[in-house]
């Protein structure tokens, strides 16, 4: 049998670069190798994309020094890479692209809208599901018609911010008490986010998130368990949610630092969480999963309060791959390998 030939995509100018990198790697050791060929291209930060020639390059970053360019070309009649070398190109046909970029320019719709021109299967969510799913409020807004409670919110214009600062914190104080958390709208792996105990602490946490995005959201502090669930499927395949897993950071909050670099945060499968509330958790992921038009793989966050109540926090259609990430721990708990759920993603792509 012929090896189908298949990109992972990593990198990327996001600022979850280095996230996306160890995803990655995570990712190409499991990929049958008996079954595809690798092609591995990486995004540099500044935009550059060059091929990568082995995972432990991948490892060390080694790739950025890569003297091959390689482009997937948008050409729908060629389903190919571009690979330049010393002024030289050729074609290079692929079969699927396997896109571990987390963040903007990756996961919020971009990346796929390149693959959809080029008519190349790719794993995950599609351009409507991955644009909605990256912008927080655009998420809320959907989540909203579901009847299924989140946070309340108030959406900040950066440009209106930067005008009066001092309405916009009026228009926040006038509707929630402190701490409050800031967000900007189109971030992953908690990046510029910040809580604020009070208005200078909220002052800052809006310059901070502005330097992320154009949008920001405030939303009232939620106490309680904060739990994650995965979900995989779409199409003509029914969707399937996984068991819940919780978030014990090591930090006031899950920030970045927190989720990558803290080894002192930690995750439990299967907590023990109020009444049946870990089961409408499943129930409200698949729902809101579904409401997005979600394919292939995400992971949903909630927040679960000591009396039981559900709140939704977000959606993630590329969650990470690393050694610590909460989305292949979860299907691993629920008997699905790293190795077969890496299969049953790109099975997935073919089949859309």
């Amino acid at each position: 049998m012929d090896k189908k030939r298949i990109v992972v995509l990593f990198g990327g100018q996001s600022s979850e670069h280095l996230v996306s990198c160890m995803s990655a790697a995570n990712v190409i050791g499991q990929i049958d190798t008996s079954r595809y060929e690798l092609l591995l291209i990486g995004i540099t930060e500044e935009g550059h994309w060059l091929r990568a020639d082995s995972l432990e390059d991948v490892r060390t970053g080694a790739w950025k020094e890569s003297t091959t360019e390689a482009i997937i070309s948008p050409d729908a009649t060629s389903h190919s890479v571009v690979l330049t070398e010393q002024g030289t190109s050729r074609n290079v046909p692929v079969d699927v692209v396997f896109p571990v970029l987390h963040g903007p320019y990756g996961e919020d719709g971009t990346v796929q809208g390149l693959l959809e021109l080029a008519k190349i299967p790719y794993v995950g969510c599609g351009v409507l599901s991955s644009a909605v799913s990256m912008d927080k409020l655009y998420t809320k807004l959907i989540v909203d018609t579901l009847d299924i409670r989140q946070a309340r919110y108030v959406p900040v214009m950066v440009w209106k911010f930067q005008k009066d600062p001092d309405i916009i914190i009026r228009q926040i104080e006038e509707k929630f008490s402190y701490p409050v958390f800031v967000k900007p709208s189109n971030a992953g792996s908690s990046r510029g986010i910040t809580k604020a105990g009070n208005r200078q602490e909220l002052l800052a946490g809006l310059e901070e998130a502005a330097r992320h995005d154009r949008k920001i959201l405030v939303e009232e502090t939620i106490t309680g368990h904060e739990v994650e669930c995965a979900v995989l499927g779409g199409g003509q395949k029914p969707v399937a949610s996984s068991g819940v897993g919780e978030i014990l950071a090591a930090a006031e909050f899950y920030d970045y630092e927190a989720k990558y670099f803290n080894e002192q945060s930690r995750t439990v499968i299967g907590p023990e969480l109020p009444g049946d509330s870990a089961e409408r958790v499943r129930k409200a992921a698949e729902r809101i999963f579904n409401a997005v038009d979600g394919y292939g793989l995400a992971r949903v966050d909630f927040f679960v309060t000591d009396g039981g109540e559900v709140v939704f926090n977000e959606i993630n259609t590329l969650p990470g791959f690393t050694s610590i990430s909460m989305y292949p721990m979860l299907w691993e708990a629920a008997g699905i390998s790293k190795k077969e759920l890496i299969d049953r993603l790109i099975t997935l792509a073919f089949e859309r």
